[in-house]
C-alpha cells in the first residue's frame, strides 16, 4: 500500500498537553480500528500549528474518511513518491 504525508492545520497544536495529545491519539486509533485494513498510522510530528502524520493506507480516499469520522482535518494529503535521507548519499 502507498505511504502517505497528511498535512493537519491544527492552531495551538504545538501547546497540547500531553493528555490532549493522548486523546487525540486514541480516538484516531479507534477510527482506523472501524476503517479495518484500509490505513495504519505510522507516526506524527507537532508543530506550532500543524501536525505531519505519515500513513500507510490504500489510497487517499481511506485517509479522508479517517478525518471526517475522527473530526480531525485533512488540509493536505500527498503520497510519498521516495524517501531519501544520508544513506541515499
Amino acid at each position: 500500500m502507498p505511504k502517505f504525508i497528511i498535512e493537519r492545520d491544527i492552531p495551538g497544536a504545538g501547546k497540547m498537553t500531553q493528555a490532549d495529545l493522548q486523546a487525540v491519539s486514541q480516538r484516531s486509533c479507534a477510527v482506523l480500528r472501524g476503517l479495518g485494513p484500509r490505513a495504519q498510522w505510522i507516526e506524527s510530528y507537532v508543530t506550532d500549528d500543524k501536525l505531519y502524520c505519515v500513513y500507510i493506507a490504500e489510497d487517499a480516499e481511506a485517509i479522508k474518511e479517517h478525518a471526517a469520522q475522527g473530526g480531525f482535518p485533512a488540509n493536505r494529503i500527498s503520497e510519498i513518491r521516495a524517501i531519501i535521507d544520508p544513506a541515499t548519499a
